[in-house]
């Protein structure tokens, strides 16, 4: 009995031990299946990430290739324009020697012509007299260099009309447009209204100390006349002008007028402007979006919005032609921004002080070089005025750019009664001519157009009446920009078919 207890014992307990290995076993297999089944989710998820990597970077160099056929296309589209352009300039070339082929053959026949004909003159020269010859001779000179001599005497003075027109552009664009030559009111002074007539004397102070004192601090020059309740302020700097208007105005709000108040609210004043001068600047940099200008740079821009020329502002007009070079740069695939910048930056030497020499452009070219401002725009606002050689198709932009916004119509504002006159003067200055006709003042006055009578001018005389009217317009007539003058000799034959 023990012994058949203890098998079963025993039996029983391998019984569980083989059961609880084969649970065991069981739990094995299933955590292995699930490891192999998180590993093989990875590979895959590895595999998927690989070949995404290589399809990508296939994609990039099938885009790399792609740009690089673009380029060579353009390489060969290019190569193939400038063959063309060979060919045609070829065809040119030959038709040119053929051209100058057959010059030469009819100079070779007539020279054989003209040798015969000596030959014969010759013979007969031979049966005259000295005198006879000599007579001869001079007549025969005289009408073979007549129309030579017409010619070279009118390239010469074409040639010295235009010598006199690049001096007189050089000497006068250095003292223009910075520096008035004559007192203008509506340029050069700013009338303060005064609360009462006692302020005058408020102003003048004793013995004329408080005047003194302002004119000091501002360097304008304050008249006090007999204008019911006005003062005068007279300078050639209208940023100091409006520096000594701010003050003064503050001044008599204020009504504690002496020395001391005068350099406080001076240098109050100072401050105000020039952060007004600061934000227009700004803001101009602002409007055209463009970068990297020196904060110098712009401080002196917005002194611009104090500037006028012929009535128009300085610095809207530096902006007017920032915008029209960026479109006319954008027109020829050129850099617009490039343009903008000499553009804007064109009329910066206006603001500079005026104790320095030279004219605003190369003034302004220097500044600008100071601060950083790239060899091109230093070259475009130095040559706008083609003081300096353009060196780049930019300056030739912003050249074209500054003409048309300076002279479109409206820019520049006129009154209608001196507008009238003007033309009328104009027009009168042409009827004054000797064989003049008709006169026509066209183009808001910037062309006049001059018929003279066929029968009592030749050609000759109507280029002198040309040249006459200009020096008389330039001598009696104040006008902006500049005046064109045509000058027509027309005759007309006319008949009738029956």
């Amino acid at each position: 009995m023990g012994v058949i207890l203890g098998f079963f014992g025993v039996w029983a307990l391998r019984r569980h031990t083989w059961r609880v290995a084969q649970e065991q076993a069981t739990e094995l297999i299933e955590v292995a299946r699930r490891e192999a089944a998180v590993a093989a989710e990875e590979i895959k998820q590895k595999a998927d990430f690989e070949v995404q990597e290589k399809r990508a970077e296939l994609n990039r160099e099938f885009d790399r290739r792609e740009i690089e056929s673009d380029v060579r296309l353009r390489e060969i589209r290019a190569h193939e324009e400038s063959l063309a352009l060979l060919d045609y300039q070829m065809e040119q070339r030959q038709e040119r020697i053929n051209r100058e082929t057959v010059a030469v053959k009819q100079a070779r026949d007539a020279i054989r012509a003209l040798s015969k004909s000596v030959r014969k003159r010759l013979e007969g020269v031979s049966q005259m007299d000295a005198e006879d010859i000599r007579r001869a001779l001079r007549e025969e000179v005289t009408l073979e260099c007549q129309d030579e001599l017409r010619a070279m005497r009118r390239q010469i003075l074409e040639k010295s009309e235009q010598e006199l027109q690049t001096d007189a552009r050089r000497i006068l664009i250095a003292s223009m447009q910075r520096i008035a030559s004559k007192p203008n009111n509506d340029l050069t002074a700013t009338l303060v209204p005064l609360p009462s007539e006692e302020m005058k004397g408020r102003i003048i102070g004793r013995e004329g100390r408080n005047i003194k004192a302002f004119e000091a601090a501002t360097g304008v020059t304050l008249m006090i006349d007999e204008s019911p309740q006005l003062v005068l302020l007279s300078s050639f700097d209208p940023v100091r002008r409006e520096i000594a208007r701010t003050a003064l105005d503050a001044l008599v709000k204020d009504g504690r007028i002496h020395p001391a108040s005068i350099e406080e609210f001076v240098q109050r004043a100072r401050e105000d402007i020039e952060l007004v001068t600061t934000q227009a600047g700004e803001e101009a940099v602002t409007k055209l979006n463009i970068n990297g200008l020196h904060p110098e740079v712009i401080k002196l821009l917005g002194k611009l919005k104090y500037r006028f020329s012929y009535s128009q502002n300085a610095l809207d007009h530096s902006v007017e032609t920032a915008f029209l070079a960026s479109m006319i740069a954008s027109e020829i695939g050129l850099d617009p921004n490039l343009a903008k910048r000499a553009g804007l930056l064109h009329d910066i030497g206006k603001a500079a002080p005026g104790e320095l020499e030279g004219s605003h452009a190369l003034i302004g070219a220097e500044f600008i070089k100071r601060y950083g401002e790239t060899p091109i725009v230093t070259n475009a606002v130095a040559a706008h005025h083609e003081e300096v050689k353009p060196e780049t198709i930019y300056a030739g932009i912003v050249i074209l750019a500054d003409t048309i916004s300076a002279t479109r119509p409206g820019a520049r504002a006129e009154s209608m009664a001196g507008y009238v006159q003007r033309l009328e003067r104009l027009e009168k200055l042409a009827h004054s001519l000797e064989g003049v006709q008709q006169a026509f003042a066209i183009q808001a006055g910037r062309e006049i157009r001059v018929i003279v009578s066929p029968q009592q001018v030749t050609d000759d005389r109507a280029r002198d009446i040309a040249k006459q009217l200009r020096a008389r317009i330039e001598a009696e007539l104040q006008y902006p920009s500049t005046i064109k003058i045509t000058v027509i000799r027309e005759t007309r034959f006319t008949e009738t078919a029956i």
